[in-house]
């Protein structure tokens, strides 16, 4: 359990968020598409990148494909995520779901995360030692930031509405603040899931420096509820 191989995992973390999406338009064969509702395509997902990852590392160390494990689990999870958006792009849809979302809205959505993940990785790091989490840490940050910008749009701007019911609390509280004219009800949720992303980040530096085997499992679940959510309503965005 390194650095790389959590970070190697993000692509399977992705496809996970993006055939939920899929699900929710009708994508999937009626056989399959129970397999990718929520909870279980959690469960789908997992066993499936479990798999792989038990493949690799169950050969020699000095063999090349054990050497090379985090670039065949990011290439397998990468390879089903393209599938997902191929999918996503030409499926037949059954049912939809929300409305007002465009491929442009996704990009932009992206775009916007990254700056603003970029903005906040480097504002973490002059203020705090977080060097020990590394890639995972930035990916954290990322994860949570699109999650957070996500979500806004696609609640003030595009129409979408939010399940969660923690989130819809903290989306209501924003609508209720003065600033909800002029930035919306989505912002102050924005806010909250960068402010959470660095936190965590922060306050995982020493457990990952004490126990890098726990720390970055740990570390790597929390870039999961971040960066699932996050792809899953972009890929949404695009195709409902």
């Amino acid at each position: 359990m390194t650095a790389a191989t959590v970070t190697a995992l993000a692509p399977w973390v992705a496809a996970g968020g993006a055939l939920y999406a899929l699900h929710q338009v009708g994508v999937p064969r009626d056989s399959l598409n129970p397999l990718f509702g929520s909870p279980a395509v959690y469960v789908t997902v997992g066993i499936l990148a479990g798999g792989v990852w038990a493949a690799v590392a169950d050969r020699p160390a000095d063999s090349w494909i054990a050497s090379g494990a985090p670039a065949s689990i990011a290439g397998s999870g990468g390879a089903l995520l393209l599938a997902t958006l191929v999918a996503a792009v030409f499926g037949p849809r059954t049912a939809a779901s929300g409305g007002g979302g465009t491929p442009v809205a996704s990009v932009a959505i992206a775009v916007v995360s990254i700056v603003v993940a970029v903005a906040a990785w480097s504002v973490l790091r002059r203020v705090r030692e977080v060097s020990a989490t590394g890639s995972v840490g930035a990916l954290a940050v990322f994860g949570h930031t699109l999650d957070g910008v996500s979500t806004a749009v696609g609640y003030d701007l595009l129409g979408f509405g939010e399940q969660t019911p923690l989130s819809r609390l903290i989306i209501e509280a924003g609508a209720a603040l003065p600033t909800a004219e002029l930035l919306g009800a989505g912002w102050l949720f924005a806010a909250v899931k960068v402010g959470l992303g660095v936190a965590v980040v922060a306050l995982f530096e020493e457990y990952v420096r004490a126990d890098p085997t726990e720390g970055y499992l740990l570390l790597g679940l929390i870039v999961a509820v971040g960066l699932g959510p996050g792809v899953h309503n972009l890929v949404l965005f695009a195709i409902a």
